[in-house]
């Protein structure tokens, strides 16, 4: 007799719901772990690093400045240029200045003049005394005058020299060595005293930081800082705070560090900077107890009876190089055996 169709589909679903409520069997099987190297997880203090933006400068800049008013009439540098101190590196003209100082020549010439025919007129006063012709009166009136006119010169030639003095403040001098961060004030610009022809860089080179305030509270000299090497070219990885600024600006505290071969080709560049900004309690493992595997990080994990099974945990770089911190996954008190297969 042939099975009728709807038989068939009553058995079909028995059959797919028997398949369903088999149990799973279990996804791994633990092991007993190893008496030998077992770790007890500890809450440790350890250092709270922020990671905060830093700029590649100079200790100091210095600014390359016009003394007097007038035309820029030479600019001997460019941007990155180096340069020594005191060394010329523009030069303003101011055309009023030569005039004026010709007019002081004149003077000096008249003033000479006048103080030669003093000292003859006391020449010829003292011969005429000598023979009885003037009285001491006119001998005293003659050398008041020769000495008034030798002060008058002396006047004129001091004013003189002020004034070729004030025109050679139109050359512009290096205040420092280092290297020309910016030159663009374009020739024939009528400058200012004061006004800034070019930024030069001054002393070693520097990581400054700025922190807020309240964070800034815990740093300290001699402290350790750590760098991106590749924000550096490889060239530094630690520093040290060498100085800290007294002053608060915009709720700000600038900081300088040092580090060893620090660039020096581009002043101004940003850097990745990890500072402590005080001290946190943390769960911290030797890394020779976690391993990875398909990008996840497991510690094995012993139980109160000895067995031994595989957590998953969330880690972050440790407080040196051979450890790690977790951050989920243990609790202080946990039990850890050596991984199998070291990160």
């Amino acid at each position: 007799m042939a099975a009728s169709p709807h038989l068939f589909c009553i058995l079909s679903a028995a059959l797919a719901l028997g398949a369903c409520g088999e149990a799973k069997p279990p996804a791994s099987a633990t092991a007993s772990a190893p008496a030998a190297g077992r770790l007890t997880v500890r809450t440790q203090t350890i250092a709270d690093m922020k990671a905060v933006p830093a700029t590649l400068t100079t200790r100091d800049m210095a600014d390359a400045r016009a003394r007097l008013s007038g035309v820029l009439v030479a600019l001997a540098v460019k941007a990155g240029d180096t340069v020594r101190q005191g060394q010329v590196i523009a030069r303003v003209r101011d055309d009023r200045l030569n005039l004026q100082t010709s007019a002081f020549d004149a003077q000096v010439s008249a003033a000479a003049a006048e103080a030669t025919r003093a000292q003859a007129d006391l020449a010829r006063t003292r011969d005429l005394y000598s023979h009885g012709v003037y009285a001491q009166a006119r001998l005293d009136q003659v050398e008041a005058q020769a000495k008034s006119a030798q002060a008058a010169l002396a006047a004129a030639r001091a004013q003189r020299d002020a004034s070729a003095e004030l025109s050679a403040q139109g050359a512009i001098l290096a205040p420092a060595a280092g290297r020309v961060l910016t030159a663009d004030v374009p020739l024939g610009s009528v400058v200012m005293p004061g006004q800034s022809i070019a930024r030069i860089t001054a002393g070693p080179m520097v990581v400054r930081i700025e922190l807020p305030e309240g964070q800034a509270r815990a740093l300290e000299l001699g402290d350790r800082v750590q760098l991106s090497p590749e924000d550096l070219r490889g060239s530094a990885a630690q520093g040290t705070i060498s100085q800290i600024y007294p002053s608060v600006a915009g709720g700000q505290v600038t900081a300088d560090l040092t580090a060893p071969n620090l660039p020096t080709e581009l002043v101004g560049q940003r850097v990745r900077v990890s500072v402590r900004i005080g001290d946190r309690q943390a769960l911290v493992v030797p890394r020779a107890y976690v391993s990875t595997r398909f990008g996840v990080d497991y510690v094995s994990l012993v139980h109160a009876d000895g067995t031994m099974s595989d957590m998953p945990v969330q880690t972050t770089a440790g407080p040196t190089p051979d450890t790690v911190e977790v951050l989920a996954g243990l609790r202080s008190g946990d039990v850890l055996s050596p991984a199998r297969t070291a990160r």
